[in-house]
C-alpha cells in the first residue's frame, strides 16, 4: 500500500461563474491562465479580485479557472476574521447556507448572495490512487506531516475520488503554517 501523498497549500482564492466574470471583466470577457495546477484542467489566472467583507478588504486574490456554475470564495479562518465573516468549513461547492460577501473586479462589482467557506481538508485520488492507497471516497483519514519541531496529524481529511484528479492533499496555509508544510512536502496517511 502506498500511503504517502503530496501535500499543497491552497492560499485564498475565489472561483467565478461566467456571469460573474461578465460583470467583473466585461461581457465576454476570457480568464488568463497564469499556470497550471495540479488537478488536471485547473489554473491559476492572471486576473484578481477585491474580496469585501463588513469589517475589511483583501485585495489581489487569486482567481482559479475554469469558470463554474457558482461563485465561491476559499479563505483560511485568519482571512475570515480579517473579513469578518463567520465562514464555515465545507467541501468545495458545498456553499449552500453559507455567507457571502462582495466581489470588485476592474469593470465592476458582483454581491454573492453565498458561497464564502473554509475548505475542509481533503485528498484527491483517481480511482487507480485510492485503491493503491487503500481509501474510498468520501472516506475520513488522518495525515500526518512530519517537519523539523512541528509534525502534525491532521485528522477529518475527506478523501475525494474522480477520474478526473491527481493525487494530493491539500490544507489552507493557517494550517500550512501550523505545521511547517512548506516546500516539496509528503504527508503519511493513517486509518
Amino acid at each position: 500500500m502506498n500511503n504517502k501523498v503530496l501535500v499543497e497549500t491552497s492560499a485564498r482564492h475565489v472561483h467565478l461563474s461566467k456571469e460573474h466574470i461578465d460583470i467583473l471583466f466585461g461581457a465576454g470577457y476570457e480568464l488568463t491562465v497564469k499556470k497550471d495546477l495540479s488537478q488536471p484542467g485547473q489554473f491559476a489566472c492572471e486576473e484578481r479580485v477585491t474580496v469585501v467583507g463588513p469589517k475589511k478588504s483583501i485585495e489581489r486574490v487569486s482567481i482559479l479557472g475554469p469558470a463554474r456554475k457558482a461563485s465561491q470564495v476559499e479563505l483560511s479562518f485568519t482571512d475570515a476574521r480579517t473579513l469578518g465573516i463567520t465562514a464555515p468549513v465545507r467541501e468545495s461547492g458545498d456553499i449552500a447556507g453559507t455567507p457571502g460577501c462582495k466581489l470588485i473586479g476592474p469593470c465592476g462589482e458582483v454581491e454573492i448572495s453565498e458561497g464564502v467557506i473554509i475548505a475542509k481538508r481533503h485528498i484527491h485520488f483517481t480511482p487507480e490512487e485510492a485503491k493503491e492507497a487503500n481509501v474510498n471516497d468520501k472516506e475520513i483519514v488522518k495525515v500526518k506531516v512530519a517537519s523539523e519541531g512541528r509534525t502534525t496529524i491532521f485528522d477529518d481529511v475527506v478523501v475525494r475520488v474522480n477520474p478526473s484528479f491527481s493525487a494530493a492533499m491539500h490544507i489552507d496555509t493557517d494550517e500550512a503554517n501550523a505545521s511547517c508544510a512548506f516546500g516539496l512536502v509528503y504527508g503519511e496517511i493513517i486509518k
